[in-house]
């Protein structure tokens, strides 16, 4: 369970465990910290075509069982990506894909153009549906307009191409089924669900603007295995499996339901060498099965 996956297109981890977009940055604190060791995958912060500086703070609230994000999206803009953070991926060990943002199609088609001519990129990770940017990234939502990203992303790269999903969507599979046919190589699920954290002393969302945000951890595991069962029995594809995993115990329910790997998220930030240590787990064999 814990040794090599091949996802497609030769994009092959050394381990199902892969640290999650957005709560990993680019890499280098952990491998400042160590923690990249075991890994099989790094899937980088959302990079767009051009740097965006992201949401005003607040951007980060707890709740119960996890916490809500509004980042935004702040990132340096594909150039700085391909040009000077390639480079320092060139020795690791997992393999580093990155995930890719964008406002329209032909965002995605830019920012993918410029990375499938980097050698230190993996694969990409389309986030078709971000629940806290105002304007664009709801392509996820309709099978239509998911489906026709992801063939005018496949024409230009011959990298692997791995779709995250939203679960805020009536059917998850009709859309996973529609980027399958569409080209993907795999998809990923689930995306950060949409919630809000409420102030009744200020009579006012927590976060700025609507207050809408993503929510992620612990709280969301049950319903992201539910989604990752269905896209397991709908699609040919692989499912990487993403939501509320904080161990080894945790990835072992989404790859016994069938996932091909998981990602962790929220709980890097909490424990931030959880992804090592539960690829380290799996590899051994620890634990109960």
């Amino acid at each position: 369970m814990g040794g090599e996956v091949v996802i497609g297109r030769g994009l092959a981890l050394e381990s199902p465990v892969g640290a999650a977009s957005g709560t990993f940055g680019y890499g280098f604190e952990a491998e400042r910290m160590g923690n990249l060791a075991g890994l099989g995958a790094v899937f980088t912060k959302g990079t767009t075509v051009a740097p965006r500086p992201g949401n005003a703070p607040p951007r980060i609230a707890e709740v119960p069982g996890g916490m809500l994000n509004s980042i935004g999206l702040q990132n340096p803009g594909v150039e700085v990506v391909a040009s000077e953070y390639a480079p320092r991926w060139r020795r690791w060990g997992p393999k580093v894909i990155v995930n890719v943002a964008g406002s329209t199609i032909d965002d995605y088609v830019r920012v993918c153009q410029r990375l499938d001519l980097v050698p230190e990129v993996a694969g990409v990770e389309l986030n078709i549906s971000c629940p806290n940017i105002a304007h664009g990234l709801d392509l996820g939502v309709d099978p239509h307009a998911a489906a026709a990203c992801t063939r005018a992303v496949r024409k230009v790269t011959g990298k692997a191409l791995i779709v995250k999903l939203t679960p805020n969507v009536t059917d998850i599979a009709e859309i996973g089924r529609a980027v399958q046919d569409g080209g993907a190589d795999a998809v990923s699920a689930v995306n950060t669900y949409l919630g809000l954290k409420w102030s009744h002393i200020r009579g006012a969302p927590v976060l700025p603007g609507s207050g809408m945000a993503g929510l992620s951890g612990p709280a969301i595991k049950p319903l992201a295995l539910a989604a990752v069962a269905r896209l397991v029995a709908a699609l040919r594809i692989p499912v990487i499996g993403i939501g509320g995993i904080a161990s080894a115990d945790d990835a072992r329910e989404f790859l016994e339901l069938g996932a091909r790997a998981i990602q962790i998220g929220t709980a890097n930030f909490y424990l931030p060498g959880i992804a090592a240590s539960c690829a380290a787990e799996l590899r051994q064999g620890a634990g109960p099965a």
